[in-house]
């Protein structure tokens, strides 16, 4: 298989070249699979933590989330999801409120992606492809395959990217983080505006089971600057 391999999204907050850098990036390698791996969404007003002042609000932020998943659901309509923790965070609301998940839509119906599989994890040639919850620092996707004996692609740790392999007398393994690709100027990353590290953004490419990382150009004068959008 050639898969290519969407970070970290969260809708409506990516960044406003991602889309277009990833649609650049697949076409050049020829791969004829996409895979999200996560946190297609934000969710930020019901989030756990503390809501920017800024917000406008879930139902509008709902609303702007799924114009935005439209345009990447039209870009790839036959993509594989593995399913983020902000994803996730209707059903963690209601069972923290008692309410079973057969009472709730599921993400298909959520955000109008009918051919999108939307699963925890997926594998292919063998390579487990996973968002990364509860995982973090610069070796968590090499972390999660040393657990697990099996090479691992995720997301989740927006800050890190690239490839990183262990090997033993047995066999050789690698993980891979694929960055993201946020708009670090919205308000729902505020709270990370005086981190000394910033977010990575890039996307993934595995190749019969070879991986790689691509960063993507959006500094000043760099063909995914902002300004170009």
């Amino acid at each position: 298989m050639r898969i290519g391999i969407v970070g970290d999204i969260h809708e409506p907050f990516s960044h406003p070249m991602y889309r277009r850098f990833c649609e650049d990036i697949f076409d050049q390698w020829d791969v004829n699979h996409v895979h999200m791996i996560g946190d297609i969404v934000d969710n930020h007003d019901i989030s756990f933590h503390e809501s920017s002042a800024e917000n406008i609000g879930a139902k509008s932020e709902l609303f702007k989330a799924k114009a935005n998943v439209a345009i990447w659901h039209k870009s790839f309509p036959k993509a594989t999801v593995s399913i983020g923790n902000h994803d996730a965070l209707h059903f963690r609301r209601a069972r923290r409120e008692g309410l079973p998940d057969f009472f709730l839509k599921d993400y298909k119906d959520v955000w109008g992606t009918p051919s999108w599989e939307w699963k925890l994890h997926h594998v292919f040639d063998g390579i487990r492809y996973q968002h990364g919850t509860n995982t973090s620092g610069k070796n968590a996707a090499l972390n999660q395959a040393v657990n697990r004996r099996k090479s691992v692609v995720q997301g989740h740790t927006h800050c890190y990217a690239g490839v990183t392999w262990h090997t033993n007398d047995d066999n050789r393994i690698f993980g891979l983080n694929v960055g993201c690709g946020i708009d670090i100027n919205a308000y729902a990353f505020e709270y990370a505006k005086d981190f000394p590290i910033r977010p990575v953004l890039g996307c993934g490419v595995v190749i019969d089971g070879h991986p790689y990382f691509e960063s993507m150009q959006c500094g000043p004068g760099e063909p995914y600057h902002r300004s170009r959008a």
